[in-house]
């Protein structure tokens, strides 16, 4: 990857999740080093702080279950415009929540970006979920469940940018991989929708990387922009305990390591989402530095040149 000037954003975004103690991940990342490893790759890094939460007043949709619905809509909105502006210019963004309704923002205002600039955006959705509910699907009323669906155009959701979305996703440019807890509506809707899905059985069966590289090859061939979201819990719970919807049998710290370096190798990463890290949970702050480690993978770090400790 070419030397880039990498913008790290805070958002504290807490309201989406069952669990509270996401709105410390941001600090989290900060005090792991993300900051400094990428700068000792040669990066120009800039840290822009943390988001500030507008008022919305108050909102309301049909679906009972649905709570902080307020919070959210005022999350979406900031990161939606700071996303829709950062992406159409050179530096590469890094959005460190925070839990998952964060792109509830970034991933349609970077579809706004690249919108702008002419060109398809894609998405590699690195979760144990597939985070495909509508407001009117969602049973447990946590947004962080939505904002892929929500992306890729699928209705119910104006209330929260308080107009429809205007550029959407193609659900055909949209990767989940690693993903192994799919609720029945979200089932119905991703094949209705055609997004790709690469469960953790395939991984078994096939191998991560061959399972990403024709993806990849579909981004470059193209000429599309690469969004990437990151939750923990694509990763194992053995190796990254620091999440509040943990599911067995998540991917390896090689398989982990092994995205990144692809990513890297592609030079197609644009923007990068880092969420649920929930620090209230973590163990000495072993999943904080781990998702350090693979940040710093996506942005060049060879296996030689990765420090080595013990957790």
């Amino acid at each position: 990857m070419t030397k880039r000037t990498v913008r790290l954003i805070g958002a504290p975004v807490d309201e989406g999740a069952g669990r509270r103690g996401c709105l410390m991940g941001p600090d989290a990342y900060r005090t792991a080093g993300l900051k400094k490893n990428l700068e000792d790759l040669g990066h120009k890094v800039i840290d822009a702080g943390n988001l500030v939460r507008p008022d919305t007043g108050p909102l309301s949709c049909a679906n009972p279950a649905v709570h902080h619905l307020d919070e959210i809509a005022g999350w979406t909105r900031v990161l939606f415009e700071t996303a829709s502006e950062i992406g159409k210019g050179d530096e590469f963004p890094i959005y460190m929540g925070g839990d998952h309704a964060l792109a509830l923002g970034t991933v349609p205002g970077q579809a706004a970006a690249a919108a702008a600039l002419g060109r398809p955006l894609f998405v590699l959705w690195l979760d144990a979920h597939s985070d495909f509910h509508t407001m009117e699907t969602t049973e447990s009323g946590n947004l962080h469940g939505t904002p892929l669906a929500f992306s890729c155009g699928l209705k119910g959701f104006d209330v929260l940018l308080g107009h429809p979305l205007e550029h959407t996703v193609d659900p055909s440019n949209v990767e989940i991989l690693g993903v192994r807890s799919i609720d029945p509506h979200e089932h119905r809707l991703l094949l209705e929708a055609g997004a790709g899905v690469d469960d953790m059985r395939r991984i078994d069966e096939h191998g991560i990387g061959a399972l990403l590289r024709p993806f990849l090859d579909r981004v470059a061939a193209a000429n599309g922009l690469l969004h990437v979201s990151l939750d923990v819990d694509f990763l194992d719970p053995s190796i990254a305990p620091a999440v509040g919807t943990t599911v067995p049998g998540g991917a390896t710290f090689r398989e982990a390591h092994l995205v990144m370096e692809m990513l890297h190798d592609s030079g197609l990463v644009t923007s990068l989402d880092l969420v649920e890290l929930n620090p209230f949970l973590d163990e000495r702050g072993k999943t904080a530095r781990l998702m350090v480690e693979l940040t710093a993978s996506l942005f060049g770090r060879r296996v030689f040149d990765r420090p080595t400790r013990s957790f």
